[in-house]
């Protein structure tokens, strides 16, 4: 029988179908766990049920010459981008790893965990994010029964979307058990550009004429302070090798406006999106926030933050902000302000308890989610309380 506070593992597909019916026959709630690299993210249910996913793991089917790979959902992120690598392919949206960020083991992310939390890295601004590569899945909803969505092939559009549904639902919604992804091929030459000494509205400016140019960045950043440098704003180029070289000139030409413009070389460039990717600049704040908003309102969110005293950096050209700041300021409440939302990723217990974990949804919206979230799991077994 299954019981609060406990770790169950099922062994196949059945095994899982049979647990979840259960579940909401008894009303026992359910936390699916992958590597267990998020589970610090959000407020723990300590009544729920581990539901240990490790026996779903491994390919199910690659196929280079497709660019589609099909993976069970606790299949390790490090393996998938090593069977990748081997073909010279990539995800293109970029995922990583968050167990580091709460001080737990590197190589625990897992693809289902990836999509569950829609974790994309630098590449999102350019590439999509994580529900424009999902093609398809197979998932057990929360009245446990089996259902499927999308498929193999790029160009399946036939019925809803649930692949872009189920990403970012934090298995709240449903567990997934295969999920099948667009892969691509990887760049063959890689250039970032490094303008330093730039204030957040002419990085965000800066920013959005690179985009906006036909030099076409993969990736644009901010950084407030590198290493006792002072600022750097971050692009990005990928493609081929010539390619590269004539856009990059070209873009150092497009932002030379006496700026300091330079071409990193591969290791440091490597080491400054990495960190950017991680917050790397941010692991060492009690309170950790990420701020989604429109590029044109992050400067003024800078400059607040700034009067702070709050550390922070800039991705996705200006839409992604992550935020270290002390306990008593309100992030979110100052998201709101510049028309944002915030998600409070890591805090002590005590401020978790006290705030929500993310920015309330508009009524409309919430009524939205509401009813999906009674199509898919009426019981409400699935992660209830993770963000309550």
């Amino acid at each position: 029988m299954l019981s609060p506070e406990t770790t169950v593992r099922p062994a196949d597909e059945d095994e899982l179908r049979h647990l979840v019916a259960e579940a909401a026959a008894s009303g026992v709630p359910l936390e699916p766990r992958g590597g267990g690299s998020k589970q610090d993210i959000g407020k723990p249910d300590r009544s729920a049920a581990i539901v240990d996913l490790s026996a779903f793991a491994g390919v199910i089917d690659y196929e280079p010459s497709e660019l589609v790979l099909t993976v069970r959902p606790a299949t390790r992120l490090g393996d998938v981008e090593a069977l990748l690598d081997g073909h010279q392919q990539m995800l293109a949206f970029e995922p990583w790893d968050h167990g580091p960020l709460f001080g737990r083991q590197a190589g625990t992310a897992t693809i289902g965990g990836i999509v569950a939390a829609a974790v994309a890295g630098p590449r999102r601004v350019s590439a999509g994010g994580v529900r424009d590569h999902l093609l398809g899945f197979s998932a057990i909803s929360g009245r446990g029964e089996t259902f499927k969505a999308g498929g193999k092939v790029v160009k399946n559009v036939t019925g809803y979307d649930l692949p872009k549904v189920i990403s970012g639902s934090w298995g709240q919604l449903a567990i997934m058990t295969e999920l099948t992804l667009k892969v691509v091929p990887k760049p063959r030459d890689t250039r970032t550009i490094a303008v330093t000494g730039l204030d957040p509205d002419k990085a965000v400016a800066a920013m959005a004429r690179a985009m906006g140019s036909r030099m076409a960045p993969s990736a644009a950043a901010h950084l407030p302070e590198t290493g006792g440098t002072g600022p750097v704003t971050l692009l990005r180029l990928e493609g081929f090798p010539q390619s590269v070289d004539v856009r990059a000139g070209q873009l150092v030409e497009l932002l030379d406006d006496g700026n300091s413009v330079e071409q990193l070389d591969h290791a440091l460039a490597g080491s400054l999106w990495a960190g950017v990717r991680e917050a790397r600049e941010l692991a060492g704040s009690d309170v950790l926030w990420r701020v989604h908003l429109a590029p044109s309102r992050a400067p003024a969110f800078a400059r607040a933050l700034d009067a702070e005293g709050a550390s922070w950096c800039l991705d996705w050209a200006g839409a992604q902000v992550w935020v270290g700041a002390a306990a008593p300021l309100d992030v979110r409440a100052l998201a709101s302000e510049h028309e944002g939302h915030a998600m409070l990723l890591r805090a002590p217990p005590a401020i978790l308890e006290q705030r929500p974990i993310r920015q309330p949804e508009a009524p409309a919206v919430a009524a939205l989610s509401a009813r999906v979230k009674q199509a898919f799991d009426p019981a409400g077994i699935l992660s209830p309380s993770r963000f309550g």
